[in-house]
């Protein structure tokens, strides 16, 4: 390399090293904000169901089972644009004497989820994605079918299902329960 090319290339180094600072601060910058920010949420709704607010519950005198704990949720979330909708059973003893069969429990909590869609600003077109715990799905997936269409505008949300025993849904009588998370303006 002759002098000339030397002092040429010494001479832009300056100029190469802030250029390259720009980017690394520009970095910098967007790393502490990523790493201080924290989601919004706001609770839309608090738990579904309703229960015995006291996380002890003694067994009441008569010998009966006793009341289920409240859970420990909330029942519906926004952060930012989305809605964060907890599970919903499809029966309750309080709403509904009888449980039914898994096509009228699923109707039942989807209607359940219309109403906390719609009091969060929401509707069922909005659904991006729906979860559901189905109690013995090879024995109910049809019936579940046909109690869920109808529910969502073409074309329907996705759907995602996970199979369990009907003794492992957590309340005697249901047989389904549904999730979902849906966008809010």
């Amino acid at each position: 390399m002759n002098r000339r090319n030397l002092l040429k290339s010494l001479s832009l180094l300056p100029l190469a090293g802030a250029a390259a600072a720009i980017p690394n601060e520009a970095n910098a910058q967007k790393k502490s904000q990523r790493d201080q920010w924290t989601p919004k949420k706001q609770v839309i709704r608090k738990s579904n169901s309703g229960g015995n607010t006291n996380p002890t519950v003694a067994a009441p005198a008569t010998g009966a089972k006793p009341a289920a704990p409240a859970p420990v949720l909330s029942g519906c979330i926004r952060s930012g644009h989305l809605l964060f909708v907890s599970g919903i059973g499809g029966w309750y003893a309080e709403r509904r004497a009888e449980p039914g069969d898994i096509k009228v429990q699923i109707q039942s909590a989807l209607t359940t989820m219309k109403e906390v869609l719609e009091d969060a600003g929401s509707s069922m077109a909005n659904v991006l994605k729906v979860h559901m715990t189905v109690a013995e799905p090879n024995k109910n997936i049809a019936l579940l079918n046909e109690g869920y269409r109808g529910f969502f505008p073409d074309p329907p949300p996705v759907r995602s299902y996970t199979g369990c025993g009907v003794d492992q849904m957590g309340r005697d009588g249901i047989l389904v329960q549904v999730d979902c998370i849906a966008y809010v303006d």
